[in-house]
């Protein structure tokens, strides 16, 4: 008897409990005032930021270390052009340096000093790489480069801050702010100039992957009533490869969309709409638009990402854009148009190609 009567007072009290705070918890969303106090707005992270976030963790997976360190021809770009172009005294800064490979080529070129800036765990196995290779004059700085400061200025910023899409890993914004900081005055980028390309090509018929509603038959069945459920998700309409044997060729001639120089571009200087043509020197079916760059630093030094050339620097991937298919016939005009809200976030890029028959 009494247990019951103990149960029973239990439930009245959480009864009550629950109705004060189904009260207060209707109170408090009816008032704009405690609302606001109580549930704080949640604060939209920019696309830098969400990178930021993601630097922190991409970067520090060996896996991908170990992709940049085994694509031969990224590694032989970078140590020729720091043989090239860093000289005994130099004082530099490695933006993202991730293992301390290239800081350690600018300190065995005889740099004076050199500043490894990574704000990811991975800089812990920089500095015990350094020390095992006996790598000297470098200090290991384990922030953000945003939150970096000298009380004198560099010679060089050398930087591997490449996207796929060149400026998705934020290489504008943190290398300006480094060059507006602490660059010396005729101080020296590398690599500082770039060429971003967006090609219309043709994919090589095994592996075309046309949309669904474009399987009109499949061992007599058709698919074309798909159209109707069109995806809104970006992403969907973008893919990346580094394989040689996905595009078959360019329906024109590759001319650069975006070309960059790092000593003098601002972030606001980057257009937000490109309008290009191309005229159709080679036939075939207009299967989307290709995206890769190329990074130069002397004539006879550049890193291609290109989807044809068969020294491209494999762990970058080359972005294929998809556009509904059509037959392009030379002599065909290709008008390409592309907006953008934000440079290093594809997720804002919108495209169309609109076809003009000769």
């Amino acid at each position: 008897m009494f247990l019951s009567s103990i149960q029973q007072f239990t439930v009245f009290v959480s009864q009550r409990v629950r109705r004060a705070c189904t009260f207060l918890g209707k109170r408090l969303v009816g008032s704009s005032r405690l609302n606001g106090w109580f549930y704080p707005p949640s604060k939209i992270e920019t696309p830098a930021e969400k990178y930021r976030k993601l630097n922190v963790h991409y970067f520090s997976d060996l896996h991908e270390q170990e992709r940049m360190l085994a694509d031969e021809q990224r590694m032989a770009f970078y140590h020729n052009a720091i043989n090239r172009h860093i000289k005994p005294g130099d004082r530099v800064i490695d933006l993202g340096t991730g293992t301390g490979i290239l800081a350690a080529f600018a300190s065995r070129q005889g740099a004076a000093q050199v500043y490894a800036v990574d704000h990811s765990s991975i800089i812990e196995h920089a500095r015990e790489l350094a020390a095992e290779n006996g790598i000297e004059n470098v200090d290991f700085e384990d922030v953000h480069s945003t939150n970096f400061h000298l009380d004198e200025p560099v010679d060089v910023i050398l930087h591997e801050q490449i996207g796929d899409f060149l400026f998705d890993e934020a290489m504008v914004p943190n290398v300006c702010d480094l060059r507006d900081r602490l660059l010396k005055p005729g101080g020296l980028i590398l690599p500082s100039q770039f060429e971003l390309f967006c090609e219309p090509m043709t994919l090589h018929d095994d592996r075309r992957t046309p949309y669904i509603w474009e399987l009109t038959d499949v061992h007599g069945f058709n698919f074309s009533s798909m159209e109707r459920s069109r995806p809104q998700h970006p992403e969907y309409y973008r893919l990346v490869s580094c394989d040689l044997g996905v595009v078959k060729h360019f329906l024109g001639e590759p001319t650069p969309m975006v070309e960059v120089d790092l000593h003098t571009i601002t972030e606001t200087s980057l257009p937000l709409s490109v309008k290009f043509t191309r005229k159709v020197t080679t036939s075939g079916l207009l299967d989307g638009l290709v995206v890769f760059m190329k990074a130069k630093v002397d004539d006879d030094l550049v890193l291609s990402s290109s989807p044809l050339d068969p020294s491209r620097a494999p762990h970058w991937g080359f972005r294929i854009l998809r556009l509904d298919q059509s037959y392009a016939e030379i002599g065909d005009e290709l008008e390409v148009t592309l907006t953008v809200t934000d440079w290093s976030d594809p997720e804002t890029w919108r495209w169309i190609c609109e076809m003009h028959t000769s």
